[in-house]
């Protein structure tokens, strides 16, 4: 069986690749951000399922710097991986080939516990992410906050995944459709 991850900022197009992949080669799609609904209701964990959104988005967006940002982020992943650590190997033990898929697989994760390839998405540019929140709203209620959302995304997050993520010996793209080929060809090896 093979195994692939994808990972990256919210909105860059994560979910529509692991779709169109898994159903084009037949590989599962285990979307592990699915758990969150599952994970709010565990004590430890829901702190950090709604961290975010307990958040005021202005004043957060307005007062936290880069590298404070990718801690939180950091923070929740943490939290969230023995609970995807669990479903990934479920699903391993399935003995069907996946495509896992979630914006937490930080890449010193997936370097430590996973046996298995992944990429990084970066997103093709604010303009798209930002049609995308508006679109399907993950965090802001207004156009205001989403475009916020989206310059933070791509500037600041996707500078810190590529960053960790060629630290630790993945592959990242902004360009969809390079992430598509290199997708499928560590599908296919």
């Amino acid at each position: 069986m093979k195994y692939v991850f994808i990972s990256g900022i919210p909105a860059s197009g994560k979910t529509y690749i692991a779709k169109k992949m898994s159903k084009s080669i037949g590989y599962l799609h285990v979307n592990l951000d699915d758990l969150r609904g599952d994970m709010v209701s565990d004590p430890k964990l829901e702190p950090w399922v709604n961290f975010f959104m307990r958040q005021n988005e202005l004043e957060y967006w307005n007062s936290v710097i880069p590298e404070e940002h990718w801690n939180n982020l950091r923070k929740q992943a943490e939290a969230f991986w023995p609970t995807y650590l669990a479903k990934i190997n479920e699903t391993k033990n399935t003995a069907k080939s996946a495509i896992f898929e979630s914006v937490c697989i930080l890449p010193h994760l997936a370097y430590r516990d996973l046996n298995f390839p992944g990429i990084y998405l970066l997103g093709e540019s604010i303009e798209i992410i930002f049609k995308r929140l508006k679109e399907n709203p993950r965090w802001g209620e207004n156009e205001r906050l989403q475009r916020m959302e989206a310059e933070w995304s791509y500037l600041h997050e996707g500078a810190m995944y590529e960053n960790e993520a060629k630290e630790y010996g993945f592959k990242s793209f902004r360009n969809p459709k390079k992430a598509e080929a290199y997708l499928l060809h560590l599908m296919q090896d």
